[in-house]
């Protein structure tokens, strides 16, 4: 009993120090690679319009990917939607294996994960791509979040625990590197 208690305490500190740490190293790479300058409100360059295109079609694919897996899903294990479907069908929620309801709810967690990111990531990358950071740190912190959302889903839909969180942490590494620059360049 004592090891678990001391296992759970260093997990509960990893968990703690894992944004923190994410949030350090996007700070770095925001002053020692890309630098930032003060904020300069201004339309964005082709340069920043080509990276929110390119992480904007990142983003449209994933979606589509999870919608499409998803409703596979659904008919693999003959899962109907909503009341309507069940009652127009020749089956039943007790016609569903453990598995089906556990593999649907793989995707709806995804889905939802996905959905929460991605909302943060349209809200920084508008504010973002108007402040005028270098093309480097655009291009690297949009399609950056938008590899990482791709790779996540991936992982996650495929049961890659330990890469789903390595995706997971680049998409959120990429949040916190426009989250930093933008404060500091409303600071300096």
């Amino acid at each position: 009993m004592p090891h678990q208690v001391d296992n759970k305490k260093r997990v509960a500190l990893i968990i703690k120090a894992y944004p923190v740490a994410l949030i350090l190293i996007s700070l770095a790479l925001n002053l020692a690679v890309f630098g930032i300058a003060t904020t300069s409100i201004a339309l964005p360059s082709h340069e920043i319009l080509v990276s929110l295109v390119i992480a904007g079609l990142m983003l449209v694919l994933n979606h589509t990917w999870l919608m499409t897996s998803t409703e596979l899903t659904r008919l693999k294990y003959n899962i109907r939607a909503t009341p309507e479907e069940w009652k127009t069908s020749s089956f039943t929620r007790k016609d569903v294996t453990q598995d089906g309801f556990a593999e649907l709810e793989r995707h709806h967690n995804a889905h939802r994960n996905a959905t929460e990111n991605t909302t943060l990531f349209a809200l920084l990358a508008f504010v973002f791509s108007l402040v005028s950071p270098s093309a480097m740190a655009a291009g690297f912190w949009l399609i950056g979040f938008a590899l990482g959302r791709l790779g996540h889903t991936f992982s996650f839909l495929t049961g890659r625990s330990g890469a789903r969180g390595l995706f997971m942490s680049l998409s959120l590494l990429s949040l916190y590197g426009m989250a930093g620059y933008l404060a500091i360049s409303l600071l300096i």
